[in-house]
C-alpha cells in the first residue's frame, strides 16, 4: 500500500500541475496522500518532515534566489540585457543568426541573469532577426533554449545557476566542480545544438519556408507574463515571478556594450576569485562552532562564493547605470518579490520528496535505484533524471534525489576515492536533461512568449534540450569512470 501511495501522489502532483494548479497546494497534500496510505502520521509529516525540508531548502537557497532575481531585474531595467542582444545581432547579423541568439542567451544566462529575463528580452530580438534572414519564426525557441537553458544552465563550470548551486552543501563541492568535464559536456552541448539547427535552417529554405511560415500565433510577451497558467507552470523552474517583469521601469536608453556586459564579468571573476583563492585561505573554523551548526567550509563556501558575487555585480550594475535606473527601488523591490513564489515553490517540492522518502515504503525506491548496474555515477543519473522529469523541475527533482540519496552517493565515492565535484557535475547535467519534457514550466513560458505552440516547436527543444544533454552527460559519466574528475 505505501508504495502505491507514492505512484498516486506523484501522479496528482504531476497531473494537477499541469493544469495550472499552484504546487504551494499540491505538494503538501501530494505528501499527505502518500502518508495516508502509508497509514503513517499525517500532521506530522506536515508540520515536521515536510515543513522541516521545506524550510531548510529555503534556508540554504532562498539568498541565491533573491540576489538572482534581483539582478536579473536590473539588468532588464537598466537596458543592458537588450543591450548585448542587439550587439550580437548587429555584430553577427541575418546571415548567422541562430548564432547570434545563441551566443547572446549564453553570454547574458552565464553571466547571472535569469532565465525568464532572458527569454522576453531575447524572444523579440530573435524573431525580428529570423525574420530578416527568412528563417521561420517557429525555429527561433530551439536557439533561444539552446542559449540560454542548456550548457550554461548545467554544464559550464562557475554557472551561478540555481542547479549548479544546489549540489555543493551535499558534496562540499564549488561552482567550479570539474571543470575539464563541464567545459567538454558544454561544448558537446552547443555543438550538436548548432549543428541541430543548422539542419532546420536548410530544410525550412529547401522546402521554401518563409519567416512568417508555420508559427500558429502571435509574440505575446505581455500575456505571457501575466497568463496565470504559464506563472503557475513557470515558478518551479526558475527563480523569477513572470508578472514582475512589467513592474520597475525599464530605461528608455541602452548603456554602451562595455557597461552592459561589466556585471556580467564581476559576476564570473569575482564567483571564480571566492571559490579556488579568496575563501579557502581564510580562516573559518569559527563555523565549527554550534551556533553555526556545525558546519564546514566545504558545506557553505559554494554558496558564499555565489552571493557575494552576485552581490558584487548588483552593486556595479547600480553605480554604472545610475542615471538609467532612475525608480531603482520600484525595480529593487520588483526584483526581490519576483524571487518569492518560485523560491516557495521549489522549496514545497523538495517538503514533498522529504515525506516520500520518510516513509517505510521509499526502501524498496532506494534498492532499486542504488541497484542499478554502473556504479554511483549512473544510479545518481539515472534518479536525478526521473524525479527532474516528473516534477518538470531540474533544482526541484535534483533536490529531491540528493536529499534522499545524496549522503549514500557520498560514501559509496568517498569508498572509492572518488572525486565528490565529479558527483556534483553529473547530477547537475542530469537535472537538465529530461526536466525538458512538454509540461516544463520554461518551455510554456518561451512558446507563449514567441507565439508558437508544442506543435511548432518542441521537436528543436528535445533535440537541442534533451538529445544534447542525454549525450553530454553519457560522455561525462564514461570519462569520469574512465579518468576520473578534472
Amino acid at each position: 500500500m505505501g508504495l502505491l501511495g507514492i505512484l498516486i501522489a506523484l501522479t496528482l502532483l504531476i497531473g494537477l500541475a499541469y493544469r495550472g494548479w499552484s504546487v504551494l497546494i499540491l505538494a503538501p497534500g501530494a505528501a499527505l496522500v502518500a502518508a495516508l496510505f502509508a497509514m503513517e502520521p499525517l500532521l506530522a509529516h506536515w508540520t515536521h518532515t515536510f515543513m522541516d525540508s521545506t524550510a531548510g531548502f529555503l534556508a540554504q537557497f532562498f539568498p541565491l534566489f533573491l540576489l538572482g532575481a534581483l539582478f536579473g531585474k536590473l539588468m532588464d531595467d537598466s537596458g543592458s540585457v537588450t543591450a548585448i542582444a542587439r550587439f550580437m545581432s548587429g555584430k553577427l547579423g541575418p546571415r548567422h543568426a541562430v548564432l547570434a541568439v545563441v551566443l547572446a542567451g549564453a553570454l547574458v544566462t552565464y553571466g547571472g541573469v535569469s532565465l525568464f529575463v532572458a527569454f522576453f528580452v531575447l524572444a523579440p530580438m530573435a524573431l525580428a532577426l529570423f525574420r530578416d534572414a527568412g528563417i521561420p519564426g517557429r525555429l527561433a525557441p530551439g536557439a533561444i533554449w539552446l542559449g540560454a537553458a542548456s550548457f550554461t544552465m548545467s554544464a559550464m563550470p562557475g554557472t551561478p545557476a540555481i542547479q549548479n548551486a544546489i549540489p555543493m552543501p551535499f558534496f562540499g563541492s564549488t561552482p567550479f566542480a570539474a571543470p575539464g568535464l563541464g567545459l567538454i559536456a558544454s561544448v558537446i552541448m552547443l555543438v550538436f545544438g548548432l549543428w541541430w539547427m543548422g539542419l532546420r535552417v536548410a530544410q525550412a529554405k529547401r522546402q521554401g519556408q518563409g519567416a512568417a511560415s508555420l508559427v500558429s500565433g502571435h509574440p505575446d510577451p505581455d500575456g505571457a507574463a501575466e497568463d496565470p497558467f504559464v506563472r503557475e507552470r513557470s515558478t518551479v523552474v526558475q527563480n523569477f515571478d513572470p508578472p514582475e517583469m512589467h513592474h520597475g521601469h525599464r530605461s528608455p536608453d541602452q548603456p554602451s556594450i562595455l557597461v552592459a556586459f561589466l556585471p556580467l564579468m564581476v559576476v564570473i571573476i569575482v564567483n571564480l576569485l571566492m571559490s579556488l583563492v579568496v575563501l579557502p585561505r581564510l580562516d573559518l573554523s569559527f563555523l565549527a562552532e554550534e551556533r553555526w551548526g556545525p558546519t564546514s567550509l566545504q558545506a557553505v563556501g559554494g554558496i558564499w562564493a555565489v552571493i557575494i558575487a552576485l552581490f558584487a555585480a548588483i552593486l556595479v550594475l547600480l553605480a554604472m547605470n545610475a542615471r538609467r535606473l532612475v525608480r531603482v527601488r520600484e525595480s529593487m523591490d520588483a526584483g526581490a518579490n519576483a524571487s518569492v513564489l518560485p523560491a516557495l515553490s521549489v522549496a514545497s517540492l523538495v517538503g514533498f520528496g522529504a515525506v516520500v522518502a520518510a516513509l517505510p515504503a521509499f526502501e524498496l525506491v532506494r534498492a532499486w535505484v542504488l541497484g542499478i548496474e554502473g556504479g554511483a555515477l549512473v544510479s545518481l543519473a539515472v534518479s536525478t533524471t526521473l524525479l527532474s522529469a516528473l516534477t518538470g523541475s531540474a533544482s526541484g527533482g535534483m533536490t529531491i534525489a540528493l536529499e534522499s540519496l545524496g549522503a549514500t552517493y557520498l560514501q559509496m565515492a568517498t569508498a572509492i576515492g572518488m572525486d565528490p565535484g565529479l558527483l556534483h557535475r553529473v547530477a547537475v547535467i542530469a537535472s537538465g536533461t529530461l526536466d525538458s519534457l512538454p509540461h516544463n514550466g520554461a518551455v510554456v513560458t518561451l512558446f507563449a512568449v514567441c507565439g508558437v505552440t508544442h506543435r511548432d516547436s518542441y521537436l528543436d527543444i528535445v533535440m537541442v534540450g534533451i538529445l544534447g544533454a542525454l549525450l553530454a552527460l553519457v560522455a561525462v559519466i564514461v570519462l569520469g569512470t574512465l579518468f576520473g574528475s578534472f
